[in-house]
């Protein structure tokens, strides 16, 4: 497929690129790369990638950050991913206190 179309071959080179820079340990590595990604995004001629560069250069200073911290708020997120699934599971239920021991039997596993 990457040698039949120009854009889907460039597209690849991209996302490549990029899971690249995610794996770097070096923060200042990390930056000077991503800030050339990103000029490069910007110009590529593929307008998914022009607005994914877009949004990173807003999001700029978190993104950097996280190449020089391990903590991120994934597992907080996960949790409050099962919470909602089971409020959506649980409609209708009249009664909090059944609510909450479901939530708090979920976790203890």
């Amino acid at each position: 497929m990457l040698y039949y179309s120009v854009n889907i071959s460039r597209a690849y080179w991209y996302k490549e690129e990029f899971l690249k820079i995610l794996s770097f340990k070096n923060p200042q590595y990390a930056k000077k790369s991503m800030k050339e990604w990103i000029e490069n995004a910007e110009n590529c001629g593929i307008p998914q990638f022009e607005r994914c560069a877009k949004t990173m250069r807003n999001w700029y200073t978190g993104i950097i950050n996280s190449f020089s911290s391990p903590v991120t708020n994934g597992f907080t997120e996960g949790c409050n991913n099962k919470i909602k699934v089971l409020k959506r599971n649980a409609y209708g239920y009249k009664n909090f206190k059944r609510f909450r021991n479901r939530i708090l039997h979920i976790f203890s596993h």
